[in-house]
């Protein structure tokens, strides 16, 4: 397999691992940085992980976009309420052939940014990893690691050549349909990373008290609902247990909306709720205890705002 050179757009906790990974394999990594560039530039990164710690001494960071070489492949790991700056962050990484992936929550982020930047070729890249960024260049990995890639834009066998350089450096990947690999993560984001943040408690907590976890079942339930009016047949009520069961074997851990909230950052609440609402209800599906929650979501933003703003 040829080596490919790659940009990271938004080096947090997934970008800085998934491109650690690719650079310690062998691949040529560029990294967008902003709070913690100088002590990157200097440092490194440093990877504590399950599968075994590493460190890169050496990285290519960067401050400013108009310093980076265009690439093979994109990485966006920004989070969605920034969407935005792509329009302004894409363009000078890319080539004629360049692929694009973003590893982002939410549905509707490939349509959302193909309509900022209508020459990039997309690629979905659903994570299904617990990794966090305790320190600045600190990136603790602590399960998973897994990623679904999903041509949009992009041709399926330039996707295939990409599921085969992440897998041959140690990030287990394969490749679904679009729709369905969106709303297959979606099963998971939609309950955990909303459920989380507004009753302020972890993923184990939700699964082993008994009423969190009817509640967990019913709001898969709308997901799998709202799934299925957009066209998805590959999610069931057995992806409901799966989803269960695949969550009841982690380890506890805050989703990063939850994160976000307590950190006063702004919460991935479009993405990953009013518009795959949106689009279902479209289509027929009732959707009224994710509905709920959204607007549960919604006041808990508006009281950070009030806040930062006295």
């Amino acid at each position: 397999m040829d080596r490919k050179s790659f940009a990271v757009i938004g080096t947090g906790a997934i970008g800085g691992y998934y491109g650690a990974m690719l650079q310690r394999a062998g691949h040529e990594v560029h990294y967008l940085l902003r709070s913690d560039y100088a002590h990157v530039r200097a440092n490194g990164l440093h990877v504590q992980s399950f599968k075994g710690d590493f460190d890169l001494p050496n990285v290519k960071a960067y401050d400013d976009v108009a310093q980076m070489p265009k690439v093979d492949v994109v990485i966006v790991a920004l989070k969605t309420t920034q969407q935005s700056l792509l329009e302004h962050l894409l363009p000078p990484l890319l080539r004629k052939d360049t692929q694009v992936v973003l590893i982002q929550n939410g549905v509707g982020v490939e349509e959302a940014t193909q309509a900022l930047v209508p020459e990039a070729r997309l690629v979905g890249g659903l994570a299904f990893i617990c990794v966090d960024k305790p320190a600045e260049g600190f990136i603790r990995h602590q399960q998973n690691g897994s990623i679904n890639l999903a041509p949009f834009s992009s041709t399926e066998a330039e996707v295939a050549e990409l599921a085969e350089v992440f897998n041959q450096a140690g990030l287990p990947a394969q490749i679904l349909p679009h729709t369905d690999a969106r709303w297959r993560k979606a099963l998971w984001n939609m309950p955990f990373n909303g459920l989380c943040t507004v009753l302020r408690t972890t993923t184990d907590r939700t699964v082993k008290e008994p009423h969190a976890r009817a509640l967990v079942e019913a709001i898969m339930q709308e997901v799998v609902a709202g799934a299925q009016a957009c066209g998805v047949e590959t999610l069931t009520r057995d992806s409901i247990a799966n989803s269960i069961a695949y969550t009841e074997a982690m380890a506890p851990y805050s989703p990063s909306m939850k994160l976000d909230f307590e950190a006063h950052r702004p919460m991935e609440i479009d993405f990953l709720y009013h518009r795959p609402i949106a689009m279902a209800e479209a289509r027929g599906a009732k959707m009224p205890l994710l509905k709920m929650l959204a607007a549960q979501l919604e006041l808990l933003e508006a009281n950070i705002q009030a806040q930062k703003a006295e």
